[in-house]
């Protein structure tokens, strides 16, 4: 019987974890399978559309705005992220900071070259990840 309130008092801890795409997501973490990768700043994790704070990426209509989007897809496709959303939205996309086995996936877009900083709003936190190549191949964003 232990077993049994175990573990539905483990299936509560998580599912209050979870965060259904049509529900205020202010503060809260989400955890699960990357089902798409729109471009390199916003993946759909568990059928909710994120927008990676912070994170400039090329527009996908540019070669390396293709180039950035597909090293995403091969990066977190269909792998299991932990997002924490900050409650803001754009579009119809929420935003937020997520995580692979513990990376920041913004930081590995920007080290890798995919991506700048966003300096508005990340607080300057990718800048020191950003690459010389980057820099000359990618236009940042005026809003940045």
């Amino acid at each position: 019987m232990n077993w049994i309130i175990e573990s539905l008092m483990h299936a509560f801890a998580i599912s209050m974890f979870l965060v259904p795409s049509n529900v205020d997501a202010g503060g809260r973490v989400i955890e699960g399978r990357v089902t798409k990768v729109r471009d390199v700043d916003t993946i759909v994790v568990s059928g909710t559309p994120v927008r990676l704070n912070g994170l400039d990426g090329p527009e996908i209509s540019t070669r390396v705005g293709k180039d950035a989007a597909l090293f995403m897809r091969r990066l977190v496709g269909g792998k299991i992220v932990t997002c924490e959303l900050n409650g803001e939205r754009t579009y119809d996309r929420w935003v937020g900071v997520c995580f692979l086995d513990g990376q920041d996936i913004a930081v590995i877009a920007v080290s890798q070259g995919h991506a700048l900083d966003c300096a508005r709003y990340s607080g300057g936190r990718y800048r020191k990840y950003e690459t010389p190549a980057a820099k000359a191949k990618i236009r940042r964003a005026g809003y940045c």
